[in-house]
């Protein structure tokens, strides 16, 4: 019932703002609404996407793979707002989620509500080339990570990402970045946060976690922010290379996955806390048609096995250990993509988990950038080195 008076309510808020102002942009892909006001004391774009995906996994058992299981969900439907308030130089984010993959994870620690909200958040040009962050938005984590989902080169995001990103959070983020000579960009990112991830409501758990991130581009910017948007949508006629490094410390983490995962749970209801660190090495190069990322991340914590009141192991287990992620494609004249992308997991010993390989070779037509597009992609993954799941996928998005 919420979610309904949710939605109507944007509904109707969208179609006043559409007859009280001009709609300046009804371009596809440009959002659905876009206007700034008489006084340009604030400006709004409308935006809604969403995904559709058809999925058939096959499980081998130890002697053949058995038949397979077909699912059809839609992954992802989002309504973005974004502009800028009283000036220019103060812009906002606003992101809903309103599937269910988007509103799971109710629980305690935000009153068992679903999760709507995945980005709210203010960005201050205070000075030249810095920008201080306010809200709920992503970490500066890995750029795969960082990559919207609507701008992504196979069907999802890797398995490095699923287990090891560091995702959205609570807190305050400070961005700046300069010339070190020539085309020579650096950028920094510094944030500090609550810790427990998005959409908790009560209060900070363990510590606060930190994060800070290097960037750089040797040879200048990309098209079109086009370090965070796989497939070479733009065709960069030079060289385009980014380097990036995160490091990210947790102090007194209370879930196994960082910000995300399972809170550890002792046996009067209290939380088991941990220090956890995770490191990032990441990479994105594009030259004309081809596009290339590569990811390397660790996770490590103080004391990884979480322990009782009465000294014995409670069965949670922070998940450690590192992965490699390689992904690369080639965009044709015609707008159709090849993308092949390898990963591989190595787990340390005492989460319990074997390592894990994944190689996935995609193919994409995008009509209308990553705006409209239909993607499909196959998977096969081993585990321990034995043959584990064959997966293939096929969707479309559309982004207004």
């Amino acid at each position: 019932m919420r979610l309904k008076i949710t939605l109507t309510a944007l509904f109707l808020c969208a179609l006043i703002s559409t007859n009280a102002q001009e709609i300046s942009d009804t371009k596809f892909g440009k959002g659905m609404i876009n206007f700034t006001a008489k006084d340009s004391s604030f400006s709004i774009k409308f935006a809604p996407r969403f995904q559709v995906r058809s999925i058939s996994s096959w499980d081998y058992d130890g002697n053949q793979y058995e038949s397979p299981e077909h699912n059809f969900i839609v992954r992802r439907a989002r309504l973005k707002f974004s502009g800028f308030a009283y000036s220019p130089k103060l812009k906002y984010k606003i992101e809903l989620g309103v599937s269910n993959r988007d509103i799971s994870g109710a629980n305690d620690f935000n009153r068992n509500t679903p999760r709507i909200i995945l980005d709210a958040v203010i960005m201050w040009n205070f000075a030249e080339n810095f920008e201080l962050w306010a809200g709920q938005t992503k970490l500066p984590g890995n750029v795969e990570r960082v990559v919207s989902s609507a701008n992504l080169q196979l069907v999802d995001r890797s398995l490095l990402n699923s287990r090891f990103n560091i995702d959205r959070d609570l807190g305050i983020q400070l961005r700046h970045k300069f010339n070190l000579g020539g085309d020579f960009l650096m950028r920094e990112k510094l944030a500090i946060s609550q810790g427990e991830g998005r959409n908790v409501s009560e209060g900070n758990i363990g510590g606060l976690q930190y994060t800070g991130r290097l960037e750089f581009l040797p040879f200048g910017e990309f098209q079109s922010k086009g370090d965070y948007i796989q497939a070479a949508i733009k065709r960069e006629q030079t060289p385009k290379l980014m380097i990036g490094a995160t490091y990210n410390y947790n102090q007194d983490a209370v879930r196994d996955r960082n910000g995300l995962g399972d809170y550890m749970f002792r046996s009067d209801d209290s939380l088991y806390e941990t220090d956890i660190t995770t490191v990032f090495i990441d990479t994105m190069f594009k030259y004309k048609g081809f596009s290339f990322m590569g990811e390397y991340a660790s996770r490590s914590a103080e004391n990884p096995i979480a322990i009782d009141l009465d000294g014995t192991p409670t069965g949670d287990v922070v998940l450690t250990g590192n992965a490699l992620n390689l992904q690369a494609g080639y965009m044709f004249k015609s707008n159709y993509e090849i993308a092949g992308r390898f990963t591989t997991l190595d787990f340390d010993t005492v989460t319990g988990s074997d390592p894990q390989e994944q190689y996935t070779l995609g193919g994409s037509k995008y009509i209308v950038g990553h705006k409209l597009k239909v993607q499909s992609d196959l998977s096969y993954t081993t585990v321990a080195g034995n043959k584990d799941n064959i997966t293939f996928r096929i969707g479309f998005d559309i982004h207004f």
